[in-house]
């Protein structure tokens, strides 16, 4: 007897247990298989910390960090904007039922060799050491001309036109010097290169928006990340398809991908097939179907001591800007620790995370790996960032890019996006049927528990 499904998920990364939810949710038969016996596919959570150590083929860990199970390693950490695109999925499903999260500690940027906060609102821009008096005034102009500004309103645009001026164009509008323009591209609007200066700037207000709107729910910063680490977010999404009869088949080798005419029939999978009319996967399960664009590297660090001049903070995001260190690409250090429940008692996990530019990326992450001095042990990894082919359209083969090496969700959520309407056929314009604006009162009330357990 052969299975019938509308989709096959392959993989049970974060987006693939994201897609796996939200078509089971609007009434799509889904089966979920995934080759490896545990959730989370490269972007898993490693427990106990033996496990760690053991993958990486690292000798250890030594009885000083005894107590193992206390330990959630995320092999790829990223944190969520409070307002963003991927807080707003999970309100909408109501997967926050199944996680609690936690208020990010800091912000922070580097400069000339060290770390400062990232100012964000009025009164940090006050207190900030990373400009003058007269970029502090302008800086706090920009911020309130973002805050204010509506796309549906062109009386909010200041003589600007959003979709043609560039960003360039907005910054030598508002006077700001180079050192603004830095942490303000890469640390509020989170842009991964210097191109966003010559795209319009509609994006880039966007960015600043969201970032301000999540910090000032929250002050300290704008991130959230979940109790017991991102491991929890896969389960949460694949308890909701599994709620709406979605069904899962872990720890399975797929042994073929059977196509008819260009376009996906069926799944093999021990012998047994499975049909179905659309098939979503991460790379790693359709090799001919992806081509590599670069690598990232990730340097999980364990230490016994918060990170220097972060204020002692249990938990944090630094962002080194490309041209302090005269790189092509930013590199992203982030700080969690026992405070989320990842790590054992007075203990904390910092990774550090590049593109790689160079044939060797572990020198290329130096600067970063220098800010956590003294490390107790490290784990390196170097992955190839992945790719699809083509859109999927015709062979119905919805394929996921890699992870990128940034330690948010922002453009993660992109890939997202456009995945889910390629695969549902809905236009990209209407971001309202991703997130469908999951009603306001839901939003608080994830972040309201969010607030009561930053202590």
């Amino acid at each position: 007897r052969m299975e019938e499904y509308d989709v096959i998920v392959l993989g049970t990364g974060l987006k693939e247990c994201i897609l796996s939810g939200l078509m089971s949710l609007s009434g799509k038969k889904v089966l979920h298989i995934d080759k490896n016996p545990y959730y989370g596919g490269v972007s898993a959570s490693i427990s106990p910390l033996e496990e760690l150590y053991k993958r990486f083929k690292v000798p250890g860990p030594d009885k000083s960090m005894d107590r193992g199970k206390e330990w959630n390693v995320d092999l790829i950490p990223k944190f969520f904007l409070a307002t963003g695109q991927l807080v707003k999925i999970l309100v909408h499903t109501e997967v926050t039922r199944y996680l609690d999260f936690k208020v990010v500690e800091g912000s922070y940027i580097y400069k000339a060799g060290k770390v400062h906060k990232v100012p964000a609102t009025e009164e940090d821009a006050h207190a900030s050491d990373l400009m003058g008096m007269f970029d502090k005034r302008r800086f706090k102009k920009l911020l309130l001309f973002a805050l204010n500004f509506d796309v549906r309103n062109p009386r909010t645009y200041q003589d600007m036109d959003p979709n043609k001026t560039t960003t360039r164009d907005l910054f030598s509008h508002f006077d700001l010097g180079l050192d603004v323009i830095e942490f303000t591209g890469h640390a509020i609007a989170l842009h991964t290169s210097e191109s966003y200066l010559d795209q319009p700037c509609v994006e880039t207000i966007r960015r600043i928006k969201v970032y301000s709107e999540s910090l000032s729910r929250h002050n300290n910063s704008p991130y959230l990340y979940p109790v017991y680490g991102l491991g929890e977010l896969p389960q949460g999404f694949a308890r909701l398809s599994a709620e709406y009869g979605g069904t899962f088949l872990m720890n399975r080798a797929v042994d073929d991908i059977v196509m008819e005419n260009g376009k996906v029939k069926a799944v093999k999978s021990e012998g047994k097939l499975f049909h179905c009319k659309q098939l979503i996967c991460d790379p790693s399960y359709v090799r001919s179907r992806v081509r590599k664009v670069g690598r990232v590297i990730r340097v999980i660090c364990l230490l016994n001591h918060p990170v220097k001049n972060t204020h002692e903070a249990k938990s944090c995001q630094i962002i080194i800007p490309q041209t302090q260190l005269n790189r092509k690409s930013d590199i992203y250090i982030s700080v969690v620790s026992y405070a989320q429940n990842v790590a054992s008692d007075g203990m904390y996990i910092a990774t550090v995370s590049t593109t790689a530019e160079t044939s060797n990326p572990e020198k290329e992450v130096q600067p970063g790996l220098e800010l956590l001095e003294p490390i107790m042990q490290k784990f390196v990894s170097v992955s190839n960032r992945l790719v699809p082919n083509e859109d999927g359209k015709k062979s119905q083969i919805f394929v996921s890019r890699s992870y990128d090496a940034t330690n948010h969700f922002e453009d993660e959520c992109e890939d997202l996006k456009d995945l889910y309407h390629r695969i549902t056929g809905a236009d990209t314009n209407e971001p309202n049927d991703f997130s469908s604006a999951a009603g306001e009162n839901k939003q608080h009330t994830c972040e309201r528990r969010a607030f009561e357990h930053s202590d």
